[in-house]
Order: C-alpha cells, then structure tokens, then sequence
C-alpha cells in the first residue's frame, strides 16, 4: 500500500516519488528511459521491515526537467536533496543502469550516507560499445510499440519523450560526468552488491569486476547469460531475495 506520494521543489525541478511500507529507509532508483513503478515488477509489496523511497529521476515519468539537461552528477544531487526534504539520514538503496550510476555519485558524494546498495548493471564509464548504440538512439527512429510504451510512462507530453531520447543519445559524446577510476570508487564506504549480466550488450562483463576491484566490502554477482537489466522476467523473485538478504546484512563483511 502506497503511505504516501507527492512532488517536492528540488534543484528547479519538480520531483514525484512515492513512499511504500514501513521500516528503515530503502531507495530505488530506476533505469534510464524508465520510472519508479517499474520496481512493482520485483516487489510487488513492500519487503518487510522496510520503507521504499521511489522517485521518478530527473525529466522521467512525473518529475519534470525545464532545463532539459541531464547529469548523473546533477541526478545524484536531486536524491539526495529529496532523501534530505524527507528527513532521512542514512539509507539503503538499489539502483537499476541509469539509477545504479547515479548511486555510484551518491556514494561518492556523501559517502557515510549509504549504508549499503545493490546496483545493477551499472558502469564506472561508458565503452565504446554503449556509445555505438546511443549514437543510434533518437526519437526518429522509435517504433509505434516504443512510443506507446513511453506515452504510458511519462505523462508530459510527446516533448518530454523526445527530450528523453536526446538525453540518451547524448550521453555518447559524455567523458567527465560518469568517469569513476578506481581510486575514486575506492572512497565508497557503503557494502555494495555488483549484479551484472554476463551477456550484457552495453557494458562487458569486465567492468563490473573492475568495479569489484576498487570498491571496498563489495561482491559481484554475475548472471548467467544475462543481457542488460537481466533481474527482471523469471530473475525477479531470485533477485529480490538475494539482494535483500544482503542489503539486511546477512552476508556479512
């Protein structure tokens, strides 16, 4: 049952999220192109034990982007303005692609406020791979299916979609906003679980273990012939119980 939902002022932005369940904080950022209610496709209640902090990302679904600019920097800022407005200290989280890479400034920029994050498929930097495909991701080329799928999504209007769109596609010419070395991931203090698609068509399998490599009380599960986003379908409930099983320390250090 969702406790509550609004829209906060944030950083000239107006930011929709939604609060479910009750307990200790637990925020879920989603994919790029996406929006919060995609995680009712792994919980389909709220897990026990916790409140989940579900907002729609900077220019995503309700929240709105006048600028029409996106970084992962400025994104992270948003979270973490809104976590403050809510009067929330320290958390948990999980974080999807675009979600995951925005944890990775989170956890960087105010690094004893994650207690622990799971992030999946995430990236310390884009390959040439990924840019290959955003250089083909503009509004020109998208299907009828796409296009109702994303008017089902974001409710601003065709302009938003496109913005969306753009945003993507130029994250292909982006080198400083996401460019994590590993001295830098080095400095995250929170547990951290690296889930990742071995067959990933983005982003290689390598450089979630790099991320392994640098990032301190972390552990990295890779997904047999997994693609990009591979928890969702017939993953979702292993999923879900496995990452919550560490976020609540089970695990062990």
């Amino acid at each position: 049952m969702t406790i509550s939902s609004g829209t906060r002022p944030i950083n000239g932005i107006d930011m929709y999220f939604e609060l479910h369940g009750a307990g200790e904080p637990l925020v879920l950022l989603h994919g790029g192109m996406g929006v919060g209610a995609n995680w009712q496709l792994i919980f389909k209640e709220p897990p026990v034990g916790y409140q989940l902090v579900i907002p729609d990302l900077r220019g995503h679904g309700r929240t709105t982007n006048p600028s029409m600019e996106f970084t992962f920097r400025q994104c992270a800022e948003d979270v973490l303005t809104l976590i403050d407005t809510l009067g929330i200290e320290r958390f948990k989280a999980m974080g999807m692609s675009l979600g995951a890479k925005t944890l990775l400034h989170v956890a960087t920029q105010q690094p004893d406020r994650v207690e622990a994050m799971t992030l999946v498929s995430a990236t310390p930097y884009f390959p040439e791979q990924a840019r290959s495909v955003m250089r083909q991701m503009t509004s020109d080329n998208r299907s009828d299916q796409e296009w109702q799928q994303m008017r089902e999504w974001h409710t601003q209007g065709d302009e938003q979609i496109r913005a969306l769109w753009k945003m993507a596609n130029g994250f292909k010419d982006s080198y400083d906003d996401l460019n994590f070395t590993p001295p830098y991931l080095s400095t995250i203090k929170a547990r951290t679980l690296i889930v990742h698609g071995d067959r990933d068509p983005l982003y290689p399998v390598g450089l979630a273990m790099e991320m392994y490599a640098a990032i301190p009380r972390s552990y990295l599960w890779i997904i047999p012939n997994g693609g990009h986003g591979p928890v969702f379908g017939e993953m979702a409930d292993q999923f879900a119980k496995t990452a919550l099983a560490f976020l609540s320390g089970e695990w062990g250090d």
